[in-house]
């Protein structure tokens, strides 16, 4: 103000800077890039200084082409609602009643900060930036970029992760088809050199079966001209433990000579480690594959088989020893010497010797470990791990009983924990009520009695089970005849053996408790 001598305002100087010149001029030095500007604004959200992007305002129609007209003072930042350099059209209604872009609004309010999530600018393209309020010059600053712009190194440094990725995946790609490669011509060539070199007596001749214990080749011998299946152990799959389960095996089975148990002719080790020993070669299917081929069976076929389990269990209870391991897929149904339907009771890996009065010979008690399979395993052998009698059969026993009645484990659990808590805790629903089959009231008893949590409350040895089946209604309806008549309808499959690699849910434990770590 210009003021006269008593003191009043008599005039007024004042510096004009036109916004759309200096004023510009010095915000325009902060023009990052190709899309970067910094720009002024009033309280209203109007621009009051020049945009870099004025020729593409005229050509969106944001901006008059009359002469000399600039975006400075005629441009409201606000929300288009859309791209607008993609050709969309903006929201409908009165472009003035738009809400400000969230930069402006937020600096308006007196506020200020920086933003790397893209939101529209005046144009509508997404954009980044920061800005802040000026109060003591009633105006507001605030710097943007494009977010295309902003993120194109970030999308080139996702390119070059992704090749890299690629590359890598490819490398472990070439890796494991090159050692899959490398393993599948190492067994061959450790097939063909077993084949080219006699074990004992016996030829190899090709394999037929493989599991975690063994692998079984059919093989022939010299001078019996018998076809055998071969079981043997390669010393680079077992420390000495497993070999050691893999002799007792071996030596116990060799005692039993029953019909429905599978028959050891002979055994030995070579010079360079390997063990094996030479068994009856078998033709058919294992319950498991019988069930899981053909599902639930007849009351009178289950009892046909399970009374020659009995059969061949009570042979190895009376000579002291207990399998621990009766499931489906240890027990193979094969037709032997005309006889339809036999049943043989495969794989004593997991037997154990017990005293004449029953009671556990301290030379191979096992308390520290969890042996079995966890669908089959009895109660007081999951409470107390290495324990078992002849009751823990039967419990066994009468689990596959259930499944060959009703297709359907006695329990079913995600993990072998889930079952275990079961089979200590929970009733099974009889299996009448699960089968598609008739069930005769006598066999469901009898089955859930087998599968009592109290040792004491089931048939206490198999030869009590064997005659109980045979009071069945219905044992002795499933006759020779019908038993051809359904092996000549479905085949003997190829020649099978119990080296197969069993299912998930039939899987044998061998867990040492002592080697645990929490």
């Amino acid at each position: 103000p210009v003021l006269d001598e008593a003191g009043h305002a008599a005039a007024a100087i004042a510096f004009v800077l036109r916004p759309e010149e200096e004023f510009t001029r010095v915000l325009s030095v902060a023009r990052p890039g190709e899309s970067g500007e910094t720009f002024a604004f009033d309280p209203s959200g109007r621009l009051i200084s020049g945009s870099r992007f004025d020729e593409q305002l005229r050509r969106l129609g944001l901006l008059t082409n009359a002469p000399g007209t600039s975006s400075s003072l005629n441009i409201e930042l606000r929300d288009p609602g859309a791209d607008l350099t993609l050709g969309l059209a903006p929201a409908a209604g009165d472009p003035s009643s738009r809400p400000l872009n969230v930069m402006v609004a937020s600096a308006v309010a007196g506020g200020s900060g920086i933003t790397v999530i893209p939101e529209r600018d005046y144009r509508g393209v997404p954009a980044v930036g920061a800005w802040r309020w000026l109060p003591d010059y009633g105006f507001g600053v605030a710097t943007k970029l494009d977010a295309a712009e902003a993120f194109r190194p970030l999308r080139v440094l996702r390119s070059l992760v992704l090749a890299l990725l690629l590359l890598l995946t490819a490398a472990s790609l070439v890796a494991l088809v090159t050692g899959y490669g490398h393993l599948v011509w190492r067994r061959r060539f450790d097939e063909a050199r077993l084949k080219a070199r006699p074990l004992g007596q016996y030829t190899l001749l090709e394999k037929i079966g493989e599991g975690a214990m063994g692998v079984v080749y059919r093989a022939h011998h010299a001078l019996m001209r018998r076809e055998t299946a071969v079981k043997l152990l390669l010393p680079d799959r077992a420390d000495p433990e497993m070999i050691r389960h893999f002799e007792h095996e071996v030596q116990l089975t060799c005692r039993l000579s029953h019909p429905n148990t599978i028959q050891i002719y002979d055994y030995g080790r070579t010079d360079d480690g390997i063990f094996y020993y030479a068994m009856e070669l078998l033709r058919g299917m294992t319950l498991l594959d019988l069930v899981e081929r053909h599902g639930a069976q007849p009351e009178e076929r289950v009892l046909h088989l399970l009374v020659q389990v009995c059969e061949s269990l009570r042979e190895a209870h009376q000579v002291g020893l207990i399998h621990r391991d009766i499931k489906l897929g240890n027990l193979f149904l094969c037709e032997r010497g005309g006889i339809p339907d036999t049943v043989k009771v495969l794989d004593f890996g997991l037997v154990r010797r017990i005293g004449v009065t029953g009671s556990p010979e301290a030379e191979v008690h096992e308390p520290s470990r969890y042996l079995g399979t966890p669908l089959y395993m009895a109660p007081e052998t999951i409470r107390h791990p290495g324990f078992g009698d002849a009751r823990t059969d039967v419990y066994a026993l009468g689990a596959v009983g259930y499944e060959l009645l009703t297709a359907q484990p006695l329990f079913d659990g995600a993990t072998p924990e889930e079952i275990w808590k079961q089979q200590q805790f929970a009733e099974p629903i009889p299996p009448g009520r699960r089968s598609g089959n008739p069930v005769s009231a006598p066999l469901e008893a009898l089955l859930l009695r087998c599968l009592a949590k109290d040792p004491e409350q089931r048939p206490q040895d198999m030869a009590a089970l064997a005659a109980a089946l045979r009071e069945c209604p219905r044992f002795g309806d499933w006759t020779p005849e019908r038993g051809r008549v359904w092996w000549r309808r479905y085949g003997v499959p190829e020649a099978g053996h119990p080296g197969v690699v069993p299912s998930a849910t039939e899987a044998t434990l061998r867990i040492d408790l002592s080697k645990r770590t929490e």
